[in-house]
């Protein structure tokens, strides 16, 4: 975990979610593979074959912005597939149900945090898969706020997303704070907007931000005062 910024009130977190509120690597894999997959299926090319042309876009794509990692729906854009067509597939191809369980150390950490802050879920999934994959993990009552891919339109890293989470948390950017695995995506834009930024290595750093933030519980005015 690397904290890289704490405003000194904060009333609301903003948790990315895959590779964030669970750790699972061949889920994460899973993902990635079935959408490259997908799109290899549309051009008529096997898996090998658009796997290699979607490498070669990555680095075109991080060369032409500063050396930053582009998210897949990044990619898949840079292909010509629409982003409505991207939501699709991803609704169609995305089995959480199958890959993750249950989480009682999750469960705990959220439902501590819960008192103090507002909790929401900023993802490049659909809405219906965060849906999913919050069920999936026994967790879908802490999070009253999720932003998707089709919320917005606009995947991360981008500051649409971000700007809706605020604006459904009833707080301004400065009193956020956003948590996730991947720098480039999920904190570089909130901190340009005064965001606070957790970077975290997958769930089992989650379970340490009650510890974390605790200082931040009695400076901090509980939901209801805001």
């Amino acid at each position: 975990m690397k904290v890289y910024h704490l405003p000194s009130r904060i009333l609301a977190l903003a948790f990315d979610m895959d590779l964030t509120l669970y750790t699972n690597a061949e889920y994460g894999q899973y993902q990635t593979d079935s959408m490259v997959e997908r799109l290899g299926q549309s051009r008529g090319l096997s898996f090998d074959e658009i796997n290699a042309e979607v490498e070669k876009a990555r680095e075109t794509w991080a060369l032409s912005h500063g050396g930053k990692k582009p998210s897949l729906s990044n990619i898949l854009s840079v292909f010509g597939i629409e982003l409505e067509e991207i939501v699709r597939w991803r609704e169609e191809l995305l089995t959480p149900e199958k890959f993750i369980k249950v989480d009682k150390r999750l469960e705990e950490a959220l439902e501590e945090l819960s008192r103090h802050y507002a909790l929401g879920v900023v993802t490049n999934n659909p809405v219906l898969v965060a849906h999913k994959t919050l069920a999936a993990l026994g967790v879908p009552g802490f999070f009253p706020i999720v932003v998707g891919l089709d919320t917005c339109m606009t995947p991360k890293p981008h500051e649409r997303p971000f700007e809706k989470f605020c604006e459904l948390a009833h707080c301004p950017p400065e009193t956020c704070v956003s948590i996730g695995d991947r720098y480039d995506i999920d904190l570089d834009i909130p901190l340009g907007m005064g965001m606070g930024a957790i970077l975290v290595d997958g769930v089992e750093d989650v379970y340490e931000l009650p510890e974390v933030l605790g200082a931040k519980f009695f400076a901090s005015p509980r939901l209801g005062d805001r």
